[in-house]
C-alpha cells in the first residue's frame, strides 16, 4: 500500500515537470502546473469525509484505498494515451490534478488502515519498511521514469505505472481487515469537530503538538537550502546531482528501516531520544563542508550521515504518530498530524535564506544543530529521557470554567498580535545581523529595519508582512481552538 502511495508522488512531483519542460512548455506554465501538487498538502480538508462514510464493501479503510487505487488507474491510463500527443499542457495538468486528489485520498485511507491494523509489537518495522517502499516507488515513477521514458516512450512509461495500481487492488482487497471496533462518527460535524477536540483535550495534547512541529525542525533546516549550499562551496552538477541523489536517496531508506526497527527494540520513548539528538548532531559534518575547499568524499560522507540519521528520526517518529491516532478519527488525526510534521518543510525555506543571507553557511549550520533541542524539551514533557513508555492517554481531561464567544475571540486576536509582533522583531533583528558582517561593519540596529518592515517600502517587505499575518491568523485560531477544547464555551450571559 506505501509502494501505491509513492507512484503518484513521483509521477506529479517529478516525472510530469521534466516531461513539460522537455517538450518545450514554457518554463511558467511547468511552474503553474507544479501546483497540482497542492492536494497532498490540503488532505485533511476531506478526510473527515473517510472517516465518516463507510463504502459498500472491503469496510471503511480498504474500501476507500481501493476507490482511489482504481481512480489512479483511470486517470494515469487517460493520462498515458494523451502523452503521445501533448498538445495542451492544460488538460495535462488537469489530470495531473486529479491524480494528485486520488493519490492524497489513497495517502489518507492507507494511514488510517496503518493506525487501525498494525499491532504495538508490529509498528516500528512496518513504519520503517512504509517509508523505504514509498521512496522506492516515489523514485520509480519520478528519476527512474524520466530515464525509461527516454529508452522507450512517455505513453509506455506511464501506462505501466498505470497497471501497476490494478496489481495494488489486488494486494489492498487481500490485506488483513482491521478490527472494527470503533463506531464511525455518526454525523459530519462530529467527524470534522471531535477529532481535533478530541486530541487537543487530552493531558499534554500541547507539548505533543509542539513537539510534532519541532521533533525534525533541524534536519528540515539543514536540507532546505542543501544544493544552494554545495553551489556555494563549489561542487559540480555530477556532485549536487546524480552521487547526492542516490546517497540521500538510499541512506534515507535504510536510516527509516533502522529508525522503525529501534523503536521494536528499544521502545518509542528511546528511539525518539537517540534519534533526535544524532540527528541534530549530524548537521556538524555541513560545517566541516563549509570550512573545508572542494571535497567530494566529505560531501558525501556529510549528507550520508545527515540523510541516514534523518530517515531514523522519521522512522521511530512515525511509529509515535500512529500511537497518537485514535482509531475512530484515524483518517482525520492521522493527516492532521501529518500535515502539521510536514509544515516546518513548507516555511524552513524562505527563512532559512533570511538567516543565510544575514549570518552565513558556517553559523546557519551551528543554528541548525541547535535547532533540535527546543523538540527534545518537549519530548521531555511526556517522554522523559531514561523513562519508560511515553504517556499517550487519548482520556480527554475534565473541563475546566467554560469560556465565553467574546473572551474567546479576545485572546485568539491576542494570541494572534503577539505572534505577528514576535516575528516581525525576528526578522528584523535577521537584518541588524546582517548589518553586522557588512564592510565597513554597521552598528546592530533593529527599530530601523522593523520601521521599514511595517511601512513595507519594499515588495519584499510586503510579502513579509503578508506571511507574518497569515501565521498570526493561524496561531490566532490554534490558541481559541486550544481554549474551547480545554474549558468549553459559555453563553455570553455566563
Amino acid at each position: 500500500m506505501s509502494f501505491s502511495s509513492g507512484l503518484p508522488l513521483g509521477l506529479v512531483y517529478v516525472a510530469i515537470p521534466d516531461w513539460m519542460r522537455s517538450i518545450g512548455v514554457d518554463i511558467k506554465v511547468v511552474g503553474l502546473i507544479t501546483l497540482a501538487q497542492a492536494p497532498w498538502s490540503f488532505k485533511v480538508l476531506w478526510a473527515p469525509l473517510l472517516d465518516r462514510f463507510v463504502p459498500p464493501f472491503l469496510g471503511r479503510r480498504r474500501g476507500w484505498a481501493v476507490i482511489a487505487q482504481v481512480a489512479l488507474f483511470a486517470l494515469t491510463l487517460a493520462l498515458a494515451g494523451i502523452a503521445g500527443h501533448p498538445d495542451s499542457p492544460w488538460v495535462i495538468a488537469g489530470l495531473a490534478l486529479a491524480i494528485a486528489f486520488a493519490a492524497a485520498t489513497q495517502d489518507i485511507a492507507v494511514d488510517a488502515y496503518a493506525v487501525d491494523v498494525l499491532r504495538p509489537d508490529e509498528q516500528g518495522v512496518a513504519a520503517g519498511f512504509r517509508t523505504a517502499s514509498y521512496l522506492v516507488a516515489m523514485r520509480l515513477a519520478g528519476a527512474f521514469a524520466v530515464t525509461f521514458a527516454a529508452w522507450w516512450s512517455w505513453p509506455a512509461v506511464i501506462a505501466g505505472i498505470a497497471v501497476c495500481y490494478l496489481g495494488l487492488v489486488v494486494t489492498t482487497s487481500l490485506s488483513p481487515k482491521p478490527d472494527e471496533t470503533a463506531e464511525p462518527p455518526r454525523s459530519l460535524r462530529e467527524a470534522v469537530w471531535e477529532p481535533f477536540v478530541g486530541f487537543l483535550s487530552r493531558p499534554l495534547a500541547l507539548e505533543i503538538l509542539a513537539f510534532v512541529l519541532l521533533y525534525k525542525l533541524s534536519d528540515v533546516m539543514a536540507n532546505a537550502l542543501l544544493r544552494p549550499f554545495l553551489h556555494d562551496m563549489g561542487y559540480d552538477q555530477v556532485a549536487r546531482g546524480a552521487l547526492l541523489g542516490l546517497v540521500t536517496w538510499g541512506c534515507t531508506a535504510v536510516g527509516a528501516v533502522v529508525g522503525g526497527i529501534l523503536t521494536t527494540g528499544l521502545g518509542v520513548a528511546r528511539s525518539l531520544w537517540l534519534c533526535g539528538i544524532v540527528q541534530a548532531l549530524s548537521n556538524i559534518g555541513y560545517v566541516a563542508v563549509a570550512l573545508s575547499p572542494v571535497n567530494r568524499p566529505l560531501m558525501l560522507a556529510a549528507t550520508g550521515l545527515e540523510t541516514l540519521t534523518s530517515g531514523m528520526g522519521t522512522g521511530a517518529f512515525s511509529v509515535l504518530l500512529l500511537r497518537l491516532t485514535q482509531k475512530r478519527f484515524s483518517a482525520t488525526q492521522y493527516s492532521l498530524m501529518s500535515s502539521l510534521f510536514a509544515l516546518p518543510r513548507i516555511l524552513a525555506g524562505p527563512v532559512a535564506g533570511f538567516m543565510v543571507d544575514a549570518v552565513g553557511w558556517v553559523a546557519y549550520f551551528w543554528i541548525a544543530v541547535a535547532a533540535g533541542i527546543p523538540g527534545l524539551f518537549f519530548l521531555r514533557r511526556f517522554a522523559p529521557l531514561g523513562g519508560g513508555e511515553p504517556d499517550l492517554s487519548v482520556e480527554a481531561q475534565v473541563p475546566g470554567t467554560p469560556i465565553t464567544t467574546r473572551v474567546l475571540a479576545t485572546r485568539g486576536i491576542a494570541a494572534g498580535l503577539g505572534i505577528f509582533v514576535l516575528g516581525a522583531f525576528f526578522s528584523a533583528c535577521l537584518t541588524a545581523l546582517k548589518a553586522l558582517r557588512a564592510v565597513p561593519a554597521q552598528p546592530f540596529d533593529v527599530a530601523t529595519p522593523l520601521a521599514a518592515l511595517l511601512r513595507m517600502e519594499t515588495a519584499g517587505d510586503g510579502l513579509r508582512v503578508l506571511g507574518l499575518l497569515i501565521v498570526g491568523a493561524a496561531g490566532g485560531l490554534f490558541t481559541a481552538a486550544v481554549l474551547a477544547a480545554r474549558r468549553g464555551r459559555a453563553t455570553a450571559s455566563s
